[in-house]
């Protein structure tokens, strides 16, 4: 008999069951030693950094159960020029590798809602993230240079799914979009605090008011857990196969997304111009005040948003449209409007320097059309330009 004619003999009935028993052994060791990750989501406080939620990556060892929170938001305030690079949008953040229940200590005391979705993800990705966090919160790899829009505690969250996916989350979320803006979540989430609100509708540019794919939209932590909840894994399921709430929420729920309707500013700013107009005539002296007042103002917010233009790396307060209604140009009126405050005429240099400012406020409204920087401050020009009008009308006519 040749050798090719051979016949391979059956092997005994004994050794396949032996051979089962291993083969099932190995599988259940490898399953054994996968580790368990998941997005942890909590929910906004009510101090102003804690405004904009959070969110952590937990990694729970297989061989000890212990739950590691590798969380991206730690920075250190006692850090050397730390005003400074906050100033000038340099700050270093960095990623900390703490116990899951130390993390959440701070939340439950603050009475923040946290939740976890648990990911479904093959073995070979679950250990790639698990590494990758492992070495990336090592003292010489932990810190990074934190951009508020495009590279924060949720961006990197979010980078870091998208590299096991070799790409997969940014496929599946990158062609869709809610119509939302930098601007209109950022100031949605601040609309509790009202100073911040002010801070970031009046401070923020046309780079803020681009609409947002759901993938830059997820700079913010409850929207990627929304967007966690509609992407699929590498095998075609759902990749959130549980959501487990861990703290509940205590606290009011985040505010909800609405547009600025520009018509009741538009009243209130055609109302108090014509006031100021007409009121001239019988109280000159208290529209000087006003006028002061508001002059002074408006070169307060006009110096800061110039400084964030020309001194920081804000960039996304570069070229503010707000700058032609809140004007520096206001402070060379302070002069002349205290002359008038005293009952004495402010001058013909006054008046001119009047003009330029109103119609710069005019020039504000052709630039809202503009379809080159497109800026959402329809409400402000609403309001701001009758008042502009209405100074220039009350001093005109002196």
């Amino acid at each position: 008999m040749t050798p090719e004619s051979r016949v391979r003999a059956p092997l005994p009935s004994s050794l396949l069951v032996l051979l089962f028993t291993l083969l099932s052994l190995f599988a259940g060791i490898a399953s054994a030693t996968t580790p368990r990750v998941g997005v942890v989501t909590m929910q906004p406080g009510e101090i102003f950094f804690e405004r904009f939620g959070h969110n952590a990556i937990v990694v729970v060892d297989p061989d000890s159960g212990a739950a590691t929170s590798y969380n991206f938001g730690y920075f250190d305030p006692t850090e050397p020029d730390f005003i400074g690079r906050f100033v000038r949008n340099d700050m270093r953040y960095r990623l900390a590798a703490l116990p899951f229940e130390q993390d959440l200590m701070q939340y439950r005391e603050e009475g923040r809602g946290v939740s976890v979705q648990w990911l479904d993800v093959t073995p070979e990705q679950a250990r790639e993230l698990a590494d990758a966090l492992a070495e990336n919160a090592k003292p010489e790899n932990a810190y990074y240079r934190y951009q508020y829009f495009d590279d924060n505690c949720s961006t990197r969250v979010r980078d870091a799914l998208d590299r096991v996916l070799d790409g997969g989350l940014r496929r599946q979320i990158e062609g869709r979009s809610h119509g939302s803006t930098a601007r209109s979540e950022a100031v949605r989430l601040a609309s509790p605090a009202w100073w911040m609100w002010l801070g970031f509708d009046i401070g923020l540019g046309p780079s803020s008011d681009r609409p947002l794919p759901v993938w830059g939209e997820s700079y913010v932590p409850m929207r990627l857990a929304a967007a966690l909840r509609e992407v699929k894994n590498s095998e075609g399921r759902p990749i959130v196969s549980e959501e487990q709430l861990v703290l509940p929420h205590r606290l009011p729920p985040e505010p909800q997304d609405g547009p600025v309707r520009w018509w009741p500013w538009a009243l209130a700013g055609i109302a108090l111009g014509v006031l100021i107009a007409f009121a001239d005539r019988r109280a000159p002296r208290a529209t000087a005040a006003v006028g002061l007042a508001f002059w002074l103002l408006c070169g307060v917010l006009g110096a800061v948003m110039l400084f964030i233009w020309f001194g920081t790396g804000h960039t996304y307060g570069w070229t503010n449209a707000n700058l032609l209604l809140f004007t520096p140009l206001g402070w060379l009126l302070l002069p002349g409007a205290w002359r008038a405050l005293r009952g004495r005429d402010p001058g013909v240099w006054f008046r001119r320097l009047l003009a330029l400012i109103a119609a710069g406020a005019v020039l504000a409204l052709f630039v809202y059309w503009l379809p080159v920087l497109p800026q959402r401050n329809a409400h402000w020009i609403a309001l701001l330009l009758p008042i502009h009008l209405g100074l220039l009308q009350a001093f005109r006519t002196r």
